[in-house]
């Protein structure tokens, strides 16, 4: 039996590239491949990606689950967002499993979540 050892790539549907990348590239996603008026962008994320598909208006998607991303400054993302006109869902807080966190919709209504790990105190 093999073990998964990491995710290549999550890849999400927009029925809007412009808007999906200029929300993500406010957030501070550098892009590897595609952009603004590609059907397919690929953006950064350490050394996996997250994808972002174009899709038809007609095609039509419900709550998928939420992707949590590990940052070096939960703060500083939060900030980020708030000054682009995001509208994260609540302000960072500690979680008593023990990351800081906070969650955030893009556009297309998919959840992301950005944490940093809480430093243990022993």
């Amino acid at each position: 039996m093999s073990n998964i050892l990491s995710i290549s790539a999550l890849t999400l549907a927009t029925h809007d590239m412009r808007r999906a990348v200029d929300f993500y590239e406010a957030l501070g996603f550098g892009i590897k491949y595609g952009g603004r008026d590609a059907e397919f962008t690929s953006f950064y994320v350490g050394d996996q990606f997250l994808n972002v598909t174009a899709q038809p208006h007609d095609r039509q998607w419900a709550w998928w689950g939420r992707a949590i991303f590990y940052v070096d400054d939960v703060d500083r993302i939060y900030a980020r967002s708030v000054d682009a006109g995001m509208q994260p869902q609540a302000t960072p807080r500690d979680a008593q499993w023990g990351e800081r966190y906070f969650h955030i919709t893009d556009p297309d209504g998919h959840e992301l979540s950005f944490a940093t790990p809480l430093q243990d105190p022993s």
